[in-house]
C-alpha cells in the first residue's frame, strides 16, 4: 500500500484471527546445527545486527550466487535495522520517540506498527509497543541500583502507555500521549528476519536458514527432504536442552525471562505486562511457531504475558500457530499441534 494513502484501521478480534492465519514461511527458536546425512552445498554468513548475531545458511547448486544472495540479505537486514532500531539516534523510531511525530513514514515502519496494533488488539493490550517509558524507568532504577520501581513513579510511566494512542494517518505517525515512546524489540527483529528471507526467495533460494537471537526462519529443508532440526533452550542455566522439533517452512520465536533479567530470581525482566507495570509471574519462556517471524516474535511476547493457559487457548484459535510454554518451575504446556522429537 502506498504510504501516502495508508490510514490506520482498528480490526476486530475476528479480523485479527483472519489476518494472522495468512502468511508465508519462516523461523525457529534455538539452532542446534545444520549438518545432515547428505548435506546439500551451502553458504554460511554471520554478522552482528540488532544487538545479536545473525547467522545465515543458504543451500544451492551455485555457490557464487548463494554467496551474493547471502550478502544482499545481510545488507537489507542492516538497512532495516537502521530504520527500526531505537538504539540508532538517526532511525525513524528514534525520530518518532524524540518528536512524537513522523511524516512520510517508510513502509517498513508502517508495516511493523500495523502488525503490532493487530497483536495488541488480539491480546487485549497484553502486548503493547508503547511500553517503552516503563522499560526506561526500570533500566534507570537498575543503573542507579535503586531496585525495581514501584508506586507513583511506575504509575506515571504507565500513564504514557496505550497502543490506542499511536495513530497512523496517510503515512504520518503520531504519538498521542505526553511522554509516549515506542520500542519494537518484541516484533522488529522478526520483521527484519522475514525481509531478509524474502531477499533469498527473490533470488531463487528456497532452502535457507536464518537465525537472529531466538528468531529463526527454517525455509524449505536441509536437502534430500530432511527437515531442519530445532532445539528449545532450557530457560535455566546449566540444564539440558528443553525440547527438539523438526521444522520445514516454519517461523518460530522464543521469549524468555532469562534473556534480560532485572532481578537475580527472574521475577522481573525485560518483558513487562503493560496492564500492571510488572513482569508476568507464570512463564519462564514461550516458544511460538507462526506464519512469519514477525508474528511469531510478537506472539511469543504476548503469550509470555498471558501465561500458559490463556496463551495456549489463544494459539489454538490461530491457524498455523503453535506454542510451547515452560513455567517458572519448568512445567511444560503446549498446544495440540506442537510436536517434539
Amino acid at each position: 500500500m502506498n504510504q501516502n494513502t495508508r490510514t490506520r484501521s482498528f480490526p476486530t478480534r475476528r479480523d485479527v484471527l483472519r489476518i494472522l492465519a495468512v502468511g508465508g514461511a519462516a523461523g525457529a527458536a534455538w539452532k542446534l546445527g545444520l549438518l545432515s546425512r547428505t548435506p546439500a552445498p551451502s553458504v554460511t554468513r554471520s554478522r552482528g545486527l540488532m544487538g545479536t548475531e545473525v547467522n545465515l545458511t543458504v543451500l544451492g547448486d551455485d555457490p557464487d550466487a548463494a554467496a551474493n544472495a547471502a550478502d544482499a540479505t545481510l545488507q537489507r537486514m542492516s538497512e532495516l535495522e537502521s530504520r527500526l532500531s531505537r538504539y540508532r539516534p538517526d532511525s525513524d523510531v528514534s525520530q518518532l520517540n524524540s518528536t512524537g511525530r513522523i511524516e512520510g513514514a517508510p513502509d517498513a515502519l508502517l508495516d511493523v506498527l500495523e502488525l503490532a496494533e493487530r497483536i495488541s488488539r488480539l491480546g487485549d493490550g497484553a502486548f503493547d509497543i508503547t511500553i517503552q517509558p516503563v522499560l526506561e524507568l526500570y533500566r534507570g532504577h537498575l543503573r542507579a541500583r535503586r531496585g525495581v520501581p514501584t508506586g507513583e513513579a511506575l504509575e506515571r510511566a504507565r500513564a504514557s502507555v496505550d497502543h490506542r494512542g499511536l495513530r497512523i494517518d496517510h503515512g504520518t505517525v503520531t504519538l498521542g500521549r505526553p511522554g509516549m515512546s515506542i520500542t519494537l524489540d518484541g516484533i522488529g527483529k522478526g520483521y527484519i528476519v522475514d525481509r531478509g528471507v524474502a531477499v533469498l526467495h527473490e533470488r531463487g533460494f528456497a532452502n535457507v536458514f536464518v537465525e537472529a537471537g531466538g528468531d529463526l526462519v527454517a525455509a524449505g529443508d536441509k536437502g534430500s527432504g530432511i527437515p531442519w532440526r530445532i532445539g528449545i533452550r532450557n530457560p535455566r542455566p546449566g540444564l539440558a536442552l528443553q525440547a527438539r522439533f523438526d521444522a520445514r517452512n516454519n517461523a518460530v520465536a522464543t521469549s524468555g525471562d532469562y534473556m534480560q533479567p532485572f532481578t537475580p530470581d527472574y521475577t522481573q525482566h525485560h518483558i513487562v505486562d503493560p496492564r500492571t507495570g510488572y513482569s508476568p509471574p507464570e512463564l519462564a519462556s514461550s516458544t511460538v511457531t507462526g506464519p512469519d517471524a514477525a508474528t511469531a516474535d510478537a506472539l511469543a511476547t504476548l503469550t509470555l504475558v498471558l501465561g500458559p493457559q490463556k496463551g495456549r487457548e489463544l494459539l489454538e484459535d490461530l491457524p498455523g500457530c503453535e506454542g510451547y510454554f515452560v513455567s517458572k518451575n519448568l512445567e511444560v504446556t503446549r498446544t495440540s499441534g506442537f510436536s517434539v522429537v
